[in-house]
């Protein structure tokens, strides 16, 4: 169980234990020919560096090639000229440290502390993570990961991470600087061209608005969203949310054998046939009313791919839900919930 946002009942019914919807897994692509900055500057970093922390005690390049091996990648050179000037001990003297952050313009970390972000640790839960999406841009910056090995968390701003890009995107540069920040579970800002342009203050402060020209990866069909579903369908939708609806219910026949829909969400009585969800076959969340959960546990057409579901309840006895919610668990030999009958007199209503 994973209690969430929404779902004051039953929370989300975890049908594979440690899964993470599928923007959580994916890995940056390739990164063939990615160049560091022009204003990448070796030597004037190392000399504004040491102008400024002219005490500092530096890594070896046997400490360096520890790091890199810990972490499984190659530093960017510039990385490596910063902590070749300040290793950043905290252990022995935090006045110094806070001196290398000041120098730098960030909470400095240490080098044994520079960790890859990790996009398990940002994963919001499967409520909120199911619909959301990434969108690829040919001409982005910065991949629109949750984490990626190649990102090099190295400080922070009291809040969130600046990380040292080593897998950026088509228009992006090796060695860029990104703010991961915590109240966002995908992406990062691309904040400096360089660790030299972090340094010396010289930060991107434009923001590029991208026409999308694609359809959306995540879709809303309902009052006050699309209309039809058809109009929702295409090859790359990979999450599809069926809102409240007056009108006559859906066929899902337009979606069945889309190669990326990953995820479903319906309000009750919205579906014309709920056993159309058995020809959804790459399903990895599924969301409906106690109703359509009947029809497909009945029909043995609840689809097997599942990682998360969730029933969404409308004022109605919640412990008929609970013994439907076991039988779904029970398709994973997932442990049961269990329920307490208590007695008493709560005494006089007020």
């Amino acid at each position: 169980m994973e209690p969430a946002v929404g779902y004051p009942d039953l929370g989300v019914l975890l049908l594979s234990d440690g899964s993470l919807p599928e923007p959580w897994l994916r890995r940056p692509d390739p990164v063939p020919g990615a160049m560091p900055a022009p204003s990448a500057d070796l030597d004037l970093l190392e000399c504004t560096l040491r102008e400024r922390l002219p005490d500092a005690i530096g890594a070896t390049e046997e400490e360096i090639a520890a790091a890199e091996a810990r972490l499984g990648v190659t530093l960017s050179d510039e990385l490596k000229v910063l902590y070749r000037v300040t290793r950043v001990d905290y252990d022995d003297d935090f006045e110094a440290a806070d001196r290398a952050g000041e120098a730098v313009g960030c909470e400095l970390s240490g080098l044994e502390h520079l960790y890859a972000v990790d996009g398990a640790v940002r994963h919001p839960g499967w409520d909120l993570g199911a619909t959301q999406t990434i969108s690829p841009a040919p001409d982005a910056p910065v991949q629109g990961l949750a984490g990626s090995p190649g990102w090099i968390g190295f400080g922070s701003n009291g809040g969130d991470e600046f990380a040292v890009d080593l897998t950026p995107g088509p228009a992006g540069h090796f060695g860029q600087i990104i703010l991961v920040a915590h109240e966002q579970s995908l992406g990062a800002e691309l904040v400096a061209d360089s660790l030299t342009d972090f340094v010396l203050g010289r930060m991107r402060e434009e923001r590029r608005d991208r026409l999308e020209d694609d359809l959306p990866a995540m879709a809303r069909v309902g009052t006050g969203y699309l209309k039809t579903i058809q109009a929702a369908a295409h090859p790359a939708l990979e999450a599809l949310s069926i809102g409240d609806w007056a009108g006559t219910p859906f066929s899902l026949a337009p979606v069945a054998g889309l190669p990326s829909l990953r995820t479903l969400t319906a309000s009750p009585g919205t579906l014309a046939d709920p056993l159309e969800v058995a020809g959804l076959t790459g399903l990895e969340f599924l969301e409906l009313g106690a109703q359509e959960w009947r029809l497909l546990l009945d029909a043995g057409a609840v689809p097997r791919s599942l990682k998360a579901a969730a029933i969404k309840v409308r004022d109605q006895d919640h412990l008929p839900v609970v013994a439907l919610a076991n039988k779904i668990l029970a398709l994973w030999n997932q442990p049961q919930i269990v329920q307490t009958l208590l007695e008493g007199d709560l005494g006089p209503a007020a």
